[in-house]
């Protein structure tokens, strides 16, 4: 059984994709994934080819692939490839998990709160 998971942007930017970039993806302020750990300027809202401008989710209830197991509530950050993790050490916050999800699912955060 799928279920819809609502998705709710209060404000989506621009960003020049230096990359090809993946759907529901955290993107980092120079066009790229977001780095492991570092502050994310969104949420990437569509895949999108290097060189086209992507839109990127930067406030709301957003979507965001999980890279491993995540539970409500858990504060979330970035890893490598711009997947969902849970905060460890002196990772940045990017959002906070309003869905369980394991690795490969998509999952809800709330970001800018």
């Amino acid at each position: 059984m799928t279920t819809n998971k609502t998705y709710k942007p209060l404000l989506i930017d621009s960003a020049l994709a230096a990359a090809d970039l993946e759907q529901h993806r955290f993107i980092g302020f120079d066009g790229n994934y977001c780095a492991a750990g570092a502050k994310a300027l969104g949420v990437s809202d569509v895949s999108t080819a290097k060189g086209e401008y992507a839109p990127v989710a930067v406030l709301g209830i957003l979507l965001v692939e999980a890279a491993g197991t995540i539970a409500v509530g858990d504060a979330i950050a970035s890893d490598a490839e711009g997947k969902a993790v849970k905060v460890a050490d002196s990772a940045i916050t990017n959002g906070y998990a309003l869905d369980a999800g394991i690795a490969g699912q998509e999952i809800r955060i709330i970001r800018g709160v």
